[in-house]
């Protein structure tokens, strides 16, 4: 059977694709990786369609065994992976003899990795994603955290693995990270001194982040009048500024709606960044244009596609000289 088996799932391990969309008028939340770029290059490496179901695993002390051989990747914070006792590359496409054991350790920086498997797990869909979702209980495998003894299929492969490092497509990981940021939608109801604080000092992850939101401890953000507006939209990437002046990044889980000031917007591209903070992790803020945040959006489309097409076409080459 192509499947694999969980023996200890760590602290919170779940089954996630790149999320849930077209239901947050319904008050359903996007979901999905928190770190994309992470899940969209491993289904690149192993195969996959870009955007297939993963395991993502949360801080350490994961172990699972796979049922099947097939090929996989490790993506995301290098978690000192090892398959039956050694050591396993991160952004590469690997090979897993059936009954071969894989363990993930500590993290030197970031808080999650992608385990990318060739076929994608395959669960059942629900409202077109197959993304856990840890508070509506739905989605993913039977709607929770993976637990010891849990089995879970994989999909057919559809693709052939590549067999280059993506040098150029990973996040630039760090154990003091700076996000940049687009100064809004409701940056004119935080003051002057607000604004400058918030772009130039440091905050520390606190332990009571989740997929929700990271919430963060440092100088406070000094508001006009208040940090409560009408409720509005909230997405993945606001950072709120609630009444007691200390910052919140909404994660893919977070509300759909809000009623707190967001005072910046990160950018698409470092969302994967922002995606890996863990507890006790010190992060900065740097303010950009929205021009320079679609520049780098589209840099990093041109390289996602160009590295796939670059090895589609030696694999058309390969095949014509056979």
């Amino acid at each position: 059977m192509r499947a694999i088996r969980i023996i200890e799932p760590g602290p919170l391990a779940t089954v996630q694709d790149l999320g849930r969309f077209g239901f947050r008028d319904k008050g359903v939340p996007m979901s999905g990786a928190m770190d994309q770029q992470a899940l969209r290059v491993g289904n690149l490496l192993v195969g996959n369609p870009i955007g297939a179901a993963c395991l993502e695993i949360t801080l350490s002390g994961f172990r699972a065994e796979f049922q099947c051989g097939v090929h996989f990747a490790l993506t995301g914070a290098d978690m000192a992976a090892s398959l039956d006792g050694h050591t396993l590359p991160t952004w590469t496409c690997c090979f897993a003899e059936q009954g071969a054991i894989i363990e993930l350790g500590l993290p030197a920086s970031g808080s999650r990795t992608c385990l990318v498997i060739q076929g994608g797990i395959d669960v059942p869909p629900v409202m077109c994603s197959r993304s856990t979702f840890l508070r509506g209980r739905f989605g993913g495998f039977h709607g929770r955290p993976l637990r010891k003894g849990d089995i879970l299929r994989l999909g057919d492969p559809v693709g052939r693995p590549i067999r280059e490092f993506p040098a150029a497509l990973i996040p630039p990981y760090s154990v003091h990270p700076v996000l940049r940021a687009v100064p809004g939608p409701q940056d004119d109801c935080i003051s002057p001194c607000g604004l400058e604080t918030f772009f130039s000092a440091e905050y520390e992850v606190s332990s009571r982040s989740d997929r929700m939101g990271s919430v963060l401890a440092g100088p406070i953000v000094e508001h006009k009048w208040g940090g409560d507006i009408i409720s509005d939209g909230a997405c993945p990437g606001a950072v709120q500024a609630p009444g007691n002046g200390q910052p919140v990044i909404l994660g893919n889980d977070c509300q759909t709606t809000g009623g707190y000031v967001k005072v910046a917007t990160i950018i698409a591209v470092d969302l994967s960044l922002a995606g890996q903070l863990g507890p006790g992790v010190r992060v900065r803020f740097e303010k950009v244009s929205l021009d320079q945040a679609r520049l780098a959006y589209l840099r990093n489309e041109y390289l996602l596609r160009n590295f796939y097409e670059k090895y589609r076409e030696r694999s058309y080459e390969s095949r014509c000289q056979l």
